[in-house]
């Protein structure tokens, strides 16, 4: 499952900046060549840059990638970090859920007004949900991080470092 979540989550900020490095070149080369952009090429990165951002979310956790502050780690016995892991991990599900739904609610209104974007005219509320979802399933990681707490989860930190 984990090597799913993370091909999966991987490949969909991969095709996106990949396409923002594409669209960027043809814009710049567009511009310096045949002195024209590319139309709606700022909303094209702006919408790519979100599901980069929200694709890379539940990577990050997975990994354990995060800001960590941990100064008071070496004090605290790993029995402890476990629990607080757990807690943190708890209320980051909640909170990633809470701004799920806010998203998932912001996403219909935006369909339901028909906002769509200044210059191409895409329609804006799809990506929101697409924000949504990515945020429910950064929550189930951090649910399933919760499960199995470990004292530290952040790469590179041995469970045994004092």
């Amino acid at each position: 499952m984990r090597r799913l979540l993370a091909t999966l989550c991987g490949l969909l900020a991969a095709v996106a900046l990949f396409a923002i490095m594409a669209l960027t070149f043809v814009d710049v080369g567009g511009r310096k060549l045949l002195s024209t952009s590319v139309p709606g090429s700022l909303e094209l990165t702006e919408l790519l840059m979100v599901v980069v951002i929200f694709a890379g979310l539940p990577l990050v956790s997975l990994q354990g990638e995060h800001v960590v502050f941990d100064s008071l780690d070496r004090w605290i016995p790993p029995a402890v970090r476990r629990v607080q892991q757990a807690i943190v991990d708890g209320i980051s599900m909640l909170a990633l859920l809470g701004i799920a739904w806010l998203m998932w609610t912001k996403g219909s209104q935006m369909i339901e007004y028909g906002d769509i974007s200044a210059q191409l005219k895409l329609p804006l509320g799809p990506f929101v949900w697409v924000m949504s979802v990515l945020c429910v399933v950064t929550a189930l990681v951090h649910g399933l991080l919760m499960l199995q707490p470990v004292a530290h989860h952040h790469a590179g930190v041995d469970e045994t470092t004092p």
